[in-house]
């Protein structure tokens, strides 16, 4: 099996789509465990251990989301 190799600025690139994603997976009840097995968690790790101070870490940014999912909307 053939691993894809993506450039940082790929990565970078694709930072929205992973962090929808992440929201996407929230959202459907996935447990964090079912979550840090996946691509999307994966990028998002790679891009905060290269770019720590640009790219906050993905269970950082798993409560964040959870927290929005959690609040009321007016």
């Amino acid at each position: 099996m053939t691993v894809a190799k993506l450039t940082i600025g790929e990565l970078e690139a694709g930072y929205p789509l992973y962090c929808k994603a992440l929201r996407r997976l929230l959202q459907q009840g996935r447990t964090a465990q079912e979550i840090e097995r996946t691509v999307c968690w994966g990028h998002l790790e790679t891009l905060n251990r290269c770019l720590p101070g640009r790219y906050k870490s993905p269970s950082y940014l798993m409560a964040l989301i959870k927290r929005d999912l959690s609040q009321p909307k007016e």
